[in-house]
């Protein structure tokens, strides 16, 4: 496709090396909802850079900790911090201390940050925010929003099917209103009338911003939007509206669980079979209490085993769970991770897991041990920083940015 012409306010930058004495790495931050593929897209673009000559640290973001997208992006050799227990914007002083982490190892190139995928104005809260105070440390990349396409169809009542309520959609929109580039990711699930029906959607809906259409995990149609990433610097536009009381019980009707398992068997086991069936069992059991699942993902890793891993997806409550990794051999241990987020009690979570573990109490020699694991619901999203951008603002005709009532600049 032909690249789309950047937004009002974006500007275009020289992709030559820059010299030691003058040093900025390049920020690139890629949202989106949970299950939209961003973890996928985040390892093909480390990859594309990596293939290039270039270095690159990542940064993975959740609520929680004991994260499947940090032992997942690991796995592949890349060298990932994680800032738990809360997202970019209320943990902006670890998002620094994560890059100066990352800098003192291996000196990034690129910084590529993976925030919450249930977390929004990222714009004025991180990027902006990035931009005043490090400035001259950091190139600020427009802000990607990558969407599922079968939930985007749904969410803008293109298709019917099972979505959200209000105000978790309400967090939904808000962040395909934030993005200054929109991806549609998993292109290659999709009816290509179908494709189309959702890109002139978002164009009507959403005007003026960059269309691209990938499939992160086919690798298809990515390099027109890595060099958008790479060429267009952060556009100085007005700073959305957001209702944070809205936003924040939003996020509060979403159950998060994250639990660390220990797997045992004799004889070795399929591990593959296994966490597909655990995911199954996870989503009929939810379904049964009309749950919404958000994103369901597991990691399999056998014990010594260094890249080898099984993973599994689920990306709502009719949809399929999709084993995207595949272990190489059967096993006699290992760890697994699992992360479920769904619009439910944290406690229905729980619970849901327990009984599809149960499944697997009479399978002769395998033993699953839970070592960890929390459930809880999101607390309301409370900013460092919130760098609000008036009209004025964006125009260049006024001193900059300002800070709105309430917000620390």
């Amino acid at each position: 496709m032909t690249s789309p012409t950047p937004p009002r306010g974006a500007s275009s930058r020289s992709s030559a090396p820059r010299s030691s004495a003058s040093r900025r790495a390049r920020y690139v931050m890629i949202g989106g909802f949970l299950g939209a593929g961003k973890s996928t897209a985040v390892g093909r673009l480390a990859r594309f850079l990596t293939d290039r000559g270039q270095t690159v640290g990542l940064i993975t973001n959740d609520q929680g900790g004991g994260l499947v997208d940090t032992r997942s992006l690991r796995s592949q050799g890349f060298d990932v911090e994680e800032i738990a227990g809360g997202c970019f914007c209320c943990r902006f002083d670890s998002l620094r201390a994560a890059a100066e982490t990352l800098d003192a190892k291996t000196r990034p190139d690129v910084f590529l940050a993976e925030p919450v995928g249930s977390c929004t104005d990222l714009v004025a809260t991180v990027s902006y925010p990035l931009r005043r105070i490090y400035g001259d440390r950091f190139d600020i990349a427009p802000l990607s929003v990558l969407v599922d396409p079968t939930r985007a169809a749904r969410v803008l009542g293109l298709e019917e099917g099972r979505s959200f309520s209000s105000k978790v959609t309400y967090v939904y929109s808000k962040q395909l209103e934030e993005a200054q580039a929109l991806v549609i990711n998993k292109c290659d699930r999709i009816a290509d009338s179908a494709r189309e029906a959702l890109r002139e959607a978002l164009a009507s809906r959403y005007p003026g911003k960059p269309i691209f259409e990938i499939s992160a995990r086919e690798a298809t149609g990515l390099e027109p939007w890595f060099a958008y990433m790479n060429d267009h610097e952060l556009p100085t536009a007005r700073t959305m509206d957001i209702d944070y009381e809205t936003y924040g019980e939003g996020e509060a009707l979403l159950g998060w669980l994250n639990a660390t398992l220990r797997l045992d068997s004799a004889p070795a086991t399929d591990g593959n079979e296994l966490v597909t069936s655990l995911a199954r069992g996870i989503q009929e059991r939810l379904r049964a209490h009309d749950a919404e699942v958000a994103h369901l993902k597991m990691t399999l890793s056998p014990s010594g085993g260094w890249g080898d891993l099984a993973l599994v997806n689920l990306v709502g409550t009719d949809f399929v769970a999709e084993l995207s990794e595949r272990l190489q051999s059967p096993i006699e241990g290992g760890e697994l991770i699992v992360n479920l987020r769904a619009e439910a009690p944290p406690e229905l979570l729980r619970s849901c897991l327990e009984q599809a573990l149960g499944h697997f109490d009479d399978q002769p020699g395998l033993t699953l041990h839970l070592e960890h694991h929390e459930f809880f619901r999101p607390g309301q999203p409370e900013p460092t920083h919130r760098i609000a951008v008036g009209d004025v603002d964006a125009q260049g005709t006024n001193q900059g940015p300002g800070r709105p009532n309430g917000a620390q600049g």
